[in-house]
């Protein structure tokens, strides 16, 4: 007879011990339940954080906060100025003044179908880029789902996408510049629908061809044309995207091109198009002075060690913490779990991020504004680590309770002082900017014997902000003196004082009378901004062969220390 009693002995050996078995329905259903109620508490936090960012749409951009970023002067101005100046002035082109509309037309374009609704203010202009952020949290999410689907029915709901919007809605850095009616954010919105798109791609076939099979062809065939005529840096972000459909096809190159070549080409001629039979024509110079403006930069000109040290330690602008885990999250899936890799929303995110970082380093002008192009992949980044390292139940309870607790404790410590500050900078707005525009404004009004025209680099920020026309003193395919000369301003707005080649180009034509100072910004630099009105000269000068170089009077320099109280701000 065999020996049954061998034969329990060795099942008994090889069973599964009980902290090996699977888990019990109680436990299943339990973690479930967990997981949902964290998903559905993650996201009802991050829209009420998303809602404090439509408060306070007039007011500045936070004083004292730790962004020193030109933008907060110009950008919202010059990139909807192609809008702004066909709403208020029937011309969108402003021959010889700056026009990056020439280049960079899909925000103005859609700003423009706000105007016609809303007229110009910078509330419709704000509120519009707030809806874009909408669109990239709603993007994003689906994008992270799509890509986080649980293998198990009982391994509970994936927390990285609820993760990912949470960080973004209590993000300090996302709620000062996107905010701001600036390029920055409708890229990001852009690139994350190319993403989503790319991730639901197909071969097409002639004999099978459907709507559900060519629609993704086609919307990438338009996004990636939309994505470099709304800012051209989204050239580096291409390769984000060639990974996703790469992908899709199995990672054989041959079934990738066969992907990829359709919206290439397409895309590729819609570009052509706008080039070659709307700016080349008639825009060219303009579309060339975006560029040359731009090349005052570049990684030639400091060591590229520098340059790159720089570019890196930077990045801690989107906070310190969420920087560190970030990297903490890459080494985890590389040297511990590279089965994360085999994800293609992680590849994908990762060459996002890298593809903007080489532009950073290349461009070297490290403005705050641009990280917020990697601020938000790098948040997606830390989500699904936070969720793959730690709300995973793969090992026994007591292991899975400690890394939850764990991956909570990081949760909070990215997310607490994050909420703490952006609440700070909802509880106490300024308006010093806008209040100077105003100010400006019932001057300009006031006097009937000036042109309404205002000469300033703040020019297209006070015309969003106030209706009143105006060009660029510092950027121009014409000279400042040729400019000046053909719209003939009535008024120049300058921030601290009047720079060497501006009087050079105003004072032949007119008598600058200070009239009026405004503080504003805790910039150094830029804090009080002052109103010259423009008084022609009676004799013209006599030409010189040999022009010197005028030094500025000195009553209109006006020095740190020297700026008027609130108390004191015309007149």
């Amino acid at each position: 007879m065999p020996d049954t009693s061998a034969n329990s002995s060795a099942a008994a050996a090889l069973a599964p011990k009980p902290s090996q078995t699977a888990p019990s329905p109680r436990r299943q259903l339990s973690w479930i339940t967990v997981s949902r109620l964290l998903s559905i508490t993650l996201l009802a936090f991050s829209a009420i954080f998303f809602a404090l960012h439509f408060i306070h749409l007039t007011s500045d951009f936070p004083n004292h906060s730790p962004w020193v970023d030109w933008s907060k002067y110009t950008d919202e101005g010059w990139y909807g100025d192609a809008a702004i100046r066909h709403y208020t002035s029937g011309h969108w082109y402003w021959k010889g003044d700056f026009n990056p509309a020439v280049a960079l037309p899909v925000w103005p374009a859609i700003e423009l179908i706000v105007f016609k609704f809303t007229g110009v203010s910078p509330v419709a202009a704000r509120a519009l880029t707030l809806c874009v952020l909408g669109l990239t949290l709603i993007t994003l999410y689906l994008l992270i789902r799509r890509h986080t689907r649980p293998r198990s029915s009982d391994s509970g709901q994936s927390l990285a996408a609820p993760l990912a919007i949470f960080f973004l809605c209590t993000s300090p850095l996302l709620y000062v510049f996107e905010r701001m009616a600036i390029l920055e954010p409708l890229l990001i919105a852009l690139t994350a629908l190319a993403l989503l798109t790319a991730s639901y791609m197909r071969p097409l076939r002639l004999r099978t061809l459907s709507i559900r099979s060519i629609w993704p062809t086609l919307t990438l065939m338009l996004l990636l044309p939309a994505m470099v005529l709304t800012k051209t840096t989204a050239i580096c972000l291409f390769p984000a995207i060639f990974y996703m459909v790469w992908s899709r096809a199995g990672y054989r190159v041959r079934r990738a091109l066969r992907l990829e070549l359709p919206p290439v080409i397409g895309g590729a001629g819609l570009w052509c198009a706008y080039f070659f039979l709307f700016v080349r024509p008639h825009y060219l110079a303009d579309y060339r002075y975006l560029f040359s403006a731009n090349a005052y930069t570049g990684i030639e000109l400091e060591p590229v060690a520098n340059v790159v040290l720089n570019t890196i330690t930077d990045g801690a602008w989107m906070g310190t913490l969420l920087y560190i885990a970030f990297f903490a999250v890459v080494a985890l899936a590389l040297f511990w779990r590279p089965r994360m890799l085999a994800n293609p929303l992680f590849p994908s995110l990762l060459l996002w991020i890298g593809g903007y970082f080489a532009f950073l380093a290349y461009h070297n002008n490290l403005q705050p504004r641009y990280y917020l192009v990697v601020a938000v992949p790098i948040t997606a980044v830390v989500a699904l680590g936070i969720d793959r390292f730690s709300f995973r139940q793969t090992r026994g309870r007591t292991a899975t309770i400690v890394a939850s607790a764990l991956g909570a404790a990081v949760v909070l410590a990215i997310a607490i002082p994050d909420a703490v500050q952006q609440i700070g900078y909802v509880l106490h707005p300024t308006y010093d900017f806008e209040a100077a525009a105003q100010g400006i404004k019932r001057i300009v009004l006031a006097d009937k014997t000036h042109s309404h025209l205002i000469l300033s680099i703040s020019g297209s920020d006070l015309t969003l902000m106030t209706g009143l026309p105006s060009i660029d003193d510092d950027f121009g395919t014409l000279d400042l003196d040729q400019r000046v000369k053909q719209y003939r301003p009535g008024w120049y707005a300058a921030w601290n004082d009047v720079e060497d080649d501006k009087a050079d180009a105003l004072t032949p034509l007119y008598q600058l009378q200070r009239v009026a100072a405004f503080p504003a910004y805790d910039d150094p630099d830029r804090n009080l901004l002052i109103l010259y009105r423009l008084d022609p000269v009676t004799e013209m000068p006599p030409p010189s062969r040999h022009r010197a170089r005028r030094r500025t009077p000195k009553p209109l320099v006006t020095k740190l220390g020297q700026q008027p109280s609130n108390n004191q701000l015309q007149h």
